[in-house]
Formats: C-alpha cells, structure tokens, sequence
C-alpha cells in the first residue's frame, strides 16, 4: 500500500509584515486575514421557507502587534498623520516563511491605512513585554 508523503503546516510564527514606505520588523502577532459574505434571508412566498442571498463583501481589519522598542514609531507616526486628517493609503503583505526564512505563502492587501493604534500596557506585578497594536482598515485581501 502506497502512502503519502508528510506535509506538515507552517509554524505561525514565522511570518513578515511589508507596508509601503515602513520598514518596522519583528511583529509578535497578525490576525484579521479574511474575508466573508453576508448573508441574506428572503422569505420565499407561500413555501415556508427562508431562502438565503449573498449580500456584501467584508474584510475584517488586519490588527498588528509588536514590542515597544526605541526604533519602533513608523507604524504610530502613520497612525497620528491618520488623526490630523491626512490619511496615507498603503498596500501591503502578509508572509509566511518556512524555517529557513524562505516564502511560502502570501496576503495582499489593498488601501490599507491606521485606524486605531492601542500604545503598551503596564503593569508593576508582571513581567510581560510592551506591546503596541495598530489596527488597518483596507478595502480587500487576497491570497497570493
């Protein structure tokens, strides 16, 4: 009996964020890859029945986490330039690296820009790291 050959997932730590224009490294945590469509009932007359529609197109937003370091204000300059009313869209990538920092997998995204940042929390009786977050809005993602 033939078997197949193993094929174990990538690990989800190793990944890299791209942004135009930013050049921040080492984020801790991505989430809010996605995408789903909304779902409309329409009572189908005289059957008893909900039939069901697609409706809207929704992409979560893309909420970035890294640790506060001397070097790491691009991504709140970015955000703060967004609160003054000048709002810079940027595309960008989500990748996936195997263990050898190759690519593996990607997520792009379109028009992307701040629009919450949340600073570190602190808290004298632990030992966690700062962490900041930024949350981008952008109008599509797709796996590339």
């Amino acid at each position: 009996m033939a078997t197949a050959a193993r094929v174990d997932p990538f690990p989800s730590f190793l990944f890299r964020v791209e942004l135009d224009g930013i050049t921040q490294a080492h984020f801790r945590e991505c989430t809010g890859l996605g995408s789903s469509v909304e779902v409309i009932e329409n009572p189908e007359g005289g059957k008893g029945q909900v039939g069901k529609l697609p409706g809207r197109v929704k992409f979560p937003n893309i909420v970035l986490k890294w640790g506060l370091t001397d070097n790491s204000t691009e991504l709140y300059e970015w955000h703060r330039s967004a609160l003054q009313g000048d709002i810079q869209r940027k595309h960008g990538s989500i990748v996936q690296l195997d263990h050898k920092g190759n690519e593996k997998a990607r997520w792009n995204f379109l028009d992307g820009w701040p629009t919450k940042w949340d600073g570190a929390s602190f808290n004298a009786a632990g030992s966690d790291l700062s962490v900041e977050t930024l949350e981008i809005a952008h109008e599509g993602v797709e796996r590339g």
